[in-house]
Parts: structure tokens; sequence; C-alpha cells
């Protein structure tokens, strides 16, 4: 990315520093075009003054036979205006010379003061334009053109265009480098019937003129600059601006690519790249490293119930305190709501331990969003790898084993990495493909738990319990598979066998009064779609929807509250009874009460347990009793395993009750049997005990 920038930096500041040269190029050349501009155009202006009718034929000739008569030294040929001559024997053509007494001094007058500010410094003058380039050197022009101090290829190239020539002209030449000409030959021609015959020549110097014309030029230069360097600078904040936006826009690539977009954390990728690394150095120094998994406990419930905007600042929040926590550790986001942190200069297990138990404890701060205060709740898996057979693999796998039993422990706890894990997480493997296969081949068995009324001791009904019977591992408890069906994502499909297996079942027996009740788990339930399985149920079955009871527990509500109330109140308007399973051992049940008007409360076992022997508990189930009969709600009472337990519900006043006590999960057929047979034996008791009673009275007959 350095590197990247660095090229970037350089390219730019070489294409600065062309388009300034170019620029400064341009200005200059401006100024020397625009200079030569005005040079010729103040010249052809000072010329136009010249009439063609300055000089006539025979002024000319005149003006020539006179020179011709002076006495001119050898080496000599030209002619110098006032002021120039010749080193050796000059020609006298000051004020007070006999020349220019005899020249006109009114024209050389006229001639100063027509190219002024230009300086004449010589001139000659010819009688005929036959003078080309390719010609025989005139002695004359030559000498000429070395007064005036131009080459004499230019007195040449300007006679050539004498023949074409329609009033007086010059030449100025730029030269290569900008610098202008001040020195050339200015040709007045003489016009005979409208055709050159002869000329006037002057050498003029262009000095004063181009110190004049040039102060033009540089303000019209500064102004050019002035606009020039605005355009520049326009056209660079303009390429700068696409430059760096288009930097910026690699930057946002590159940073995307290896950071996660809405935490700013490392991703995946980099996190792994970073952990083969630290594991090949803990290779060669011997040392050791260690991993932490996180995972948000329940965040679907959080984005579910406040949305998923509040669920990404959520995610932020736990972002910034793991930041704060493992300030110098490299902490990532691995997928939704797990993260990770590697840890390379800190492997010793009680470290590990204080930084984990940090973490927890950074967790207690109250989560405060849009007004809403939201509990956060982390799990935590630690591994370290404290040899050099570990890879990055095996370090994540060992981490998210001790993540699974963190979250399955409580939650908000972490819990360290042991070997048994492995062994567990390979019985986790067995049943997850067992499930699959025992949906398949349906291996699954539905048995009930009668429901009895403790007012007469009537049979009301039956709770559906699903049961496994694996070939090879014998009966499974569902307190061991439903948790991997939950996690696996088989627990729908489970849960849509069970509820149509009891409803199948309930529409055979032959006592149509009783109910049957079919727990539906939090994982398995989904707005909007569990009321139609439930109808679809009952239509295939023919069973009766005031014969079907659905037991939920809490942590259902928990999630997405809004939708969760409509179904349950669509699934009651079917006629279908809703059972709130577990009470108690939630936060909230009483809030949920007066959400959804339930028609039976289920008290957990837990509390009917230490019925009895615990007066806090007496207290609690009494209660529990009593909201229940102030509602007008049923109350059922799970786990009933003594008769003494039995004694104190029905003293309390408690409606139903369930548990070992009236019997175990089996078939109905067995249950049926089961209460005849008692019903027998209860007969025959009552039949021996009327038969004694006569015995006993005859006795006292027969005495008396």
């Amino acid at each position: 990315m350095t590197a990247t920038r660095t090229r970037h930096n350089l390219v730019f500041g070489l294409s600065t520093l062309g388009l300034a040269l170019a620029l400064a190029l341009c200005v200059y050349a401006a100024n020397r075009v625009f200079s030569h501009w005005l040079l010729v155009r103040s010249l052809e202006q000072s010329l136009e003054q010249v009439q063609p009718a300055l000089l006539t034929a025979e002024q000319i000739y005149a003006f020539k036979d006179l020179f011709a008569e002076l006495p001119a030294p050898e080496g000599s040929y030209g002619m110098r205006l006032s002021g120039s001559s010749t080193e050796e024997d000059p020609i006298d053509l000051s004020p007070d010379g006999d020349a220019q007494n005899t020249i006109s001094g009114e024209l050389q007058d006229a001639l100063s003061k027509l190219m002024s500010p230009s300086t004449p410094l010589a001139f000659t003058v010819v009688k005929d334009s036959d003078f080309t380039l390719g010609s025989p050197l005139n002695k004359e022009l030559v000498a000429f053109a070395r007064n005036a101090g131009v080459p004499w290829e230019n007195v040449y190239r300007a006679l050539g265009k004498l023949e074409t020539a329609t009033k007086p002209y010059t030449a100025v030449e730029l030269g290569s480098t900008g610098q202008l000409q001040r020195r050339s030959v200015v040709v007045i021609p003489n016009f005979v019937d409208g055709h050159p015959e002869g000329a006037l020549l002057i050498g003029l110097d262009h000095n004063g003129r181009i110190a004049d014309l040039e102060v033009i030029a540089n303000v019209a230069t500064l102004v050019l600059s002035a606009l020039s360097i605005v355009s520049f600078l326009m056209a660079g904040l303009l390429l700068w601006l696409r430059f760096h936006d288009q930097v910026k826009k690699n930057q946002d690539i590159e940073f995307l690519a290896h950071h996660d977009a809405l935490t700013g954390l490392p991703n995946r990728a980099v996190f792994n790249a970073r952990l083969t690394e630290a594991l090949r150095i803990t290779h060669a120094k011997a040392t050791n490293m260690g991993v932490m998994l996180i995972d948000v406990d329940k965040f679907k419930e959080i984005n579910d119930t406040h949305g998923h905007a509040t669920g990404d600042i959520f995610l932020q929040v736990i972002a910034d305190r793991l930041r704060a926590v493992f300030s110098d550790h490299l902490v990532s986001r691995l997928s939704g709501d797990e993260f990770a942190v590697m840890f390379q200069s800190v492997a010793d297990v009680a470290r590990l331990t204080k930084l984990a138990s940090d973490m927890i404890a950074a967790t207690k701060s109250p989560c405060v969003i849009d007004g809403k205060e939201i509990k956060i709740s982390l799990s935590i898996g630690i591994a370290r790898a404290s040899d050099g057979n570990w890879r990055a693999s095996r370090v994540l796998h060992c981490a998210d084993l001790a993540l699974y039993r963190s979250k399955h422990s409580g939650r908000s706890t972490f819990s360290w990495y042991t070997a048994e894990m492995d062994a567990d997480a390979q019985r986790r493997k067995e049943i997850e493909e067992g499930l699959a296969k025992a949906l398949r081949l349906d291996q699954f068995e539905v048995l009930f738990q009668p429901q009895y009324a403790l007012r007469d001791n009537r049979l009301t009904g039956y709770e559906a319990l699903i049961r496994w019977e694996h070939p090879v591992k014998g009966k499974i408890p569902p307190d061991l598979f439903i948790p991997v069906a939950e996690d696996c994502g088989l627990i729908e499909d489970i849960g849509d066998w069970v509820l149509n297996h009891a409803c199948q079942e309930a529409a055979k027996w032959d006592d149509q009064t009783l109910k049957v009740a079919v727990n539906v788990s939090a994982a398995q339930f989904k707005a909007g779609v569990t009321e139609r399985k439930v109808a679809q149920a009952l239509r295939t079955s023919g069973l009766k929807p005031e014969r079907l009871e659905i037991e939920i527990t809490e942590s259902l509500l928990i999630a997405n509250t809004e939708a969760v109330v409509e179904t349950l109140k669509a699934i009651r308007n079917m006629g279908v009874a809703i059972a709130m399973d577990d009470f108690g051992t939630g936060y909230s049940s009483l809030s949920y009460l007066s959400r959804f008007p339930f028609d039976k409360i289920k008290i957990d076992k837990a509390f009917i347990q230490n019925l009895g022997h615990d007066p806090s508990t007496d207290a609690i189930v009494t209660s529990i009793i009593g909201l229940g009969r102030s509602l007008d709600v049923l109350i059922t009472a799970e786990g009933v395993e003594t008769e003494n337990q039995v004694t104190l519900l029905r003293a309390a006043g408690c409606h139903l009750v369930q548990g070992y006590f009236f019997g175990k999960p089996d078939s109905v057929r067995a249950h049926e049997q089961n209460r005849a047979r008692k019903e027998a034996d209860a007969a025959d008791l009552q039949e021996e005990t009327q038969s004694m009673q006569s015995k006993l009275a005859k006795r006292g007959e027969l005495a008396s």
C-alpha cells in the first residue's frame, strides 16, 4: 500500500513538473511571438506613412549620382547616415559637411521621423530590381549590408521581393531561441506607371522600437501568464481531484479487501494470514500463542427485536469494547456476530484468563442505542498453540469447540479448550449425521405423558414428547439431540414431524375430549409460517382445533415480539390453546402475560422439585398459582413425582399436574392399560374393603 502511494505521488509530482515546464515554455513562446508581431505591425504602420511618390525617379537617380561623385575610399560601397562612416577616409555626413548640405536634409529628416523610434543606420539606392540571391555580388549592396549591420543575404532576399511590391516593406526575423532581429532593411520602391523601378534601401536599428514594444509585450505576457497560471491551477486542481479520488477509491478498495466495512476491524483473510505467520514464528522460537473466538449471544434476537440498523450499531459498540480490552493484540471480525483475537506476545494461561475475564466485565457496562438499553452478552472460547504441530485451522477449531462449550454453559462466560471437547464434537457430529438419517428412515417416536386434573383426578390430555431410538447407540435423550438439531438447522423438520404425528395420533383416540400438547421451540417457530403449518396439521389429521395445545417458551417471545404475538393470535383464532412452558425461568414472564393472553401457564419442574423443602420455592409456586387464578388461566405443574407434592399443589389450588407420579412418557395404549389396571386394582381394593367391613359388621351383630 505504501509502495503504491509512493508511485502515485511520484507520477503526480512528475506530471505537475512537466505541466509547469510546458506552461513556462508556452508563455515564453507567446511572449516572443507577440513581441515579433508587435514589432512587425509597428514597422508596417510606419511604412504605411511613406508615400510611394516620396521619391521620384529623377530624385533617386540624382541621389545616386550625387554619391557617385563623392570620393569613396576603397572598401566603402554603401552610404551611412549622419554619424556613420568607415574608419578610413570617412564621408562627412555631419550637419556641417558638404555631403549633408548636398543631400536633401528634408528627405533624411522625413525618413527619420517616419521610422522613429527605429534609428536609420545606412542607406543606398538601386536603379533596377534585377538582384537575386544567385546573382553576382554587388559591392555597394555588400557595403550597405555591412554598414547596416545585417547579413548581405537578407539584403538580397529583400530585393528579391521588389518585383511584386506594392508598397514599402521590411522583414524582421525571429531567432531560433526567440530573440528578435534588431536590425533590418527597409525597401521603399520607386513606382513608374504602377511598376517598381529601383528603390531606396534603408538600414534600421530597432532597439528603441523594441524597448518600447517590449513593455506592451511584457504587460500582455503578465496578463497571459496570470490567466495561464489560473488555468493551470484550475486544471491542476481538477487533475488532483480526479487523481485524489482515484487514489482514495483504490485505498478504499484495498481497505475493504482487508477490513470489515462495518466495524473497521481486520477481516477473516487478514486474521488467517497473520495467524499462520504467528504460528510459524511460534514454531521457530519454540514459544506459545493463543486465540480467542468471541460470539455475540442471541444477536439474531437483537436484530429481530430492535432492527438491523440498531444491530449494526450494537456490533460497532462491541468492536470498540474489544479494541479497548485487547488494544495490544489483533482483533478481527470473522463473520456477522463472531470476532477473534490473536495473542502472540501473551500466551500463558493466567494472563489469557485475566483478559477473558476483563472482556466479560466490559460487557456489564450498559449499552444504550436510541434510548434503548441492550444487554451485551458474549461467549468466549480460548485455545492455545503449545507446539509446532499446530496449524491455523486446528487452533480455530479448538477455540470454536471451547466457544460451543461456553454457549451451552449459560452464555456470557468463557471456556478453555480441553482434549475431551474433541470427543464431544465427534459425538455431536455423529448425532447430526444420525438425525438426518432418522428423519429419512422415520426412526423417531412420539410418546405421551398424561396430564391430570387435581380436583377429581380426571385425565385431561397428554403432552407429546419425541424420543429417538438409535439403531446402534440405543436411546438418545432429547436434551442431547435437540440442541444439536437446533444448531444444525434440523429442528424445524423434526418439529413439523412431531406436530403432524401428534395430531394424527390424537385424532385416533377413543376419548375425543382429551387434548394433546405439542412443544414448539424458538428455533423452529417462524412468524407467518407456523400458523400455516398448524392449520395444515389439523386439516390433514382431522383433529378438532380445540383439542390441540401449542406450548412455547419465553425465549420465543424475546425475538421479534410483535410478529410472534400476531402469529400466536392467528393460531388461537383457529381454536388452538396457547400455553407458556417453563414459566418463571425467564426474565420478563409477567410482561409477556400482559402482551398475550395465554390459556395455560406451566410451572417449571425446577420449582416443583424443591416444593415442600424450600419455603421461598413454596412461596413462588403459591404466587404463580394465585396469579393464574386471578388471570383466569389454567396452571399446570410439571415434574410431579411424589404424593406430598400432589398434596401441596392441591392445597394451593393448582389445576393440572403431570410427572412420573402420574405416568412416564409412553404410548397412549400403555397409559390406558396402566390406568385400567389401576382402576381394577382400586375396584378390587374397594370391594375387599367393603367385604371386610361387612364381615366386621356381622361379627358385631353376633357378639351383641
